[in-house]
């Protein structure tokens, strides 16, 4: 059960100063101080600056940013890291859409979209040629944000796909088709390379890739940066890597911090500075049909997704992204957050 003290703001005195109280001649007494004094108190300070900062807006893409989240190692956090963000980007004003491209629905049932067999879904997009429109659905936690929801007939769709026509751009043409107006397109891949995942590449402009802070992290990315290279080459000049996001940050942990030094130093400012801490919260979130930001606002893993949306759509309109003047997201303030749930 959510605790509401994780999204209330200070508790304030109606009358300005200390309150004093007679206890005799001498004797007097203050009131408590104020709760944002306190480990709670703080959390509830965030969780205020972050929705009300969220509810600032940024600045809308010029055009639609269609963002394929990819790993072919599984359990490094793409779907949560796809529905997540999106959520972020909705808050913070924009209009997003998740498409849900693995056939295990779990950025479908994150965001609370039913995804049984006779659902139109992404499956229908993709291999019967039905509109995007028709499949599309409202999130009803988050407005501004849309869900095409996979079901258990895509797990089928790789071997449908080999024989159709045009079989890699089959999604870009759906999206290319789609009326509604978008400023983020966010594509959750299966943990492979296949048809699918190809399709996204083709769709996308931008890639990015959920890296988890423990061993092993970078092994395996090798062919998924191959495979980025060849659609580059032969189906999509647009494609390219552009945002590196460390996932399950521990701060605790010595292996954490080696691991989140040796891929800035691989990939440099593809790097988000904001990185997600390992959160029981945005475990829980998804067992509740939510994301971790209507879930437990408060909580280190929604200020650090605010925080790392604010950075990806600032880098995409070409503004740098000064964590110096960040109240929220930067690791103090993660590790404060973390120090006190």
């Amino acid at each position: 059960m959510r605790s509401d003290a994780n999204i209330a703001g200070p508790m304030t005195d109606p009358v300005p100063g200390p309150r004093t109280e007679s206890m005799g001649a001498d004797v007097s007494r203050e009131t408590p101080p104020p709760m944002d004094d306190t480990p709670i108190g703080r959390a509830a300070q965030l969780a205020v600056e972050a929705l009300g900062r969220a509810g600032e807006g940024l600045p809308r893409p010029e055009q639609t940013r269609v963002i394929v989240v990819a790993n072919q190692k599984g359990g490094v956090g793409k779907t949560t890291t796809t529905v997540n963000l999106a959520a972020s980007l909705a808050l913070h004003g924009a209009r997003v859409l998740v498409i849900d491209l693995d056939p295990q629905g779990n950025a479908s049932t994150a965001l609370g979209i039913d995804h049984h067999a006779d659902v139109p879904s992404i499956y229908d997009v993709l291999v019967e040629s039905k509109p995007l429109a028709e499949v599309v659905q409202p999130v009803v936690d988050v407005e501004g944000l849309f869900c095409a929801p996979a079901t258990i007939d895509l797990a089928g769709a790789e071997i449908e796909l080999v024989s159709l026509v045009a079989r890699e751009s089959r999604l870009q043409r759906a999206i290319q088709a789609y009326e509604q107006p978008l400023d983020y397109i966010l594509i959750d891949c299966p943990p492979s390379l296949g048809l699918l995942t190809v399709n996204a590449l083709v769709a996308g402009a931008e890639v990015l890739i959920p890296i988890q802070c423990e061993y092993y992290a970078l092994e395996g990315l090798g062919q998924l940066l191959r495979n980025v290279d060849l659609v580059r080459g032969h189906l999509n000049p647009a494609l390219h890597v552009s945002t590196i996001l460390l996932t399950m940050y521990d701060g605790r942990t010595r292996l954490a911090s080696q691991v989140a030094e040796e891929v800035r130093n691989h990939f440099g400012d593809e790097v988000l500075r904001t990185s997600i801490p390992r959160s029981v919260r945005i475990s829980e979130a998804p067992s509740y049909g939510q994301t971790v930001l209507t879930y437990d606002p408060g909580s280190s893993g929604a200020l650090s997704y605010l925080e790392a949306a604010r950075e990806i759509a600032l880098k995409g309109i070409g503004v740098s992204y000064d964590a110096s003047q960040a109240h929220i997201g930067a690791q103090k303030d993660q590790s404060m957050v973390e120090g006190i749930q």
